[in-house]
């Protein structure tokens, strides 16, 4: 009987402590944290984030067929540009502030300056092949 009850007690502890993040209440992000200013990702000045919201928004319009085709291509690739552009501002600003660059990045740097390329597949991870293991065409090295 003692072994029952001792089983049973174990089983509610356990369904507590599995089924406790379910009930608990988390709260606001804002309130758990007082420091954080939180700013609607709508009210942004991050160029950034307005270019990828502007492409959610296409991607929106046209799906629901406000958009043609060519619209649609002439301003993915608009607005893609201006995300890119942003990030790249964004990662050469980060770097400066670092003060030196990445280590993980200096070792990819380094592990693609002289990669084979095949000419119909790309850039290959094999090391010392001379055939891509795709295709079986010849690999040329890039160098830099």
């Amino acid at each position: 009987m003692l072994e029952l009850v001792a089983g049973l007690a174990v089983a509610v502890a356990a369904m507590a402590f599995v089924l406790e993040p379910l009930v608990r209440r988390t709260g606001d992000v804002a309130a758990a944290v007082p420091d954080l200013e939180v700013t609607p990702l709508e009210e942004s000045e991050s160029p950034r984030i307005q270019a990828l919201l502007a492409l959610k928004e296409i991607e929106f319009d046209r799906a629901t067929g406000k958009l043609s085709d060519g619209d649609y291509a002439e301003l993915k690739a608009r607005y893609g540009r201006q995300a890119l552009a942003a990030m790249d501002a964004e990662q050469t600003q980060a770097r400066v502030v670092a003060g030196a660059e990445d280590p993980a990045e200096a070792l990819i740097r380094a592990a693609r300056q002289d990669l084979a390329v095949c000419p119909s597949c790309g850039p290959r991870p094999e090391t010392g092949a001379t055939f891509c293991s795709e295709c079986g065409r010849p690999l040329a090295v890039r160098v830099g």
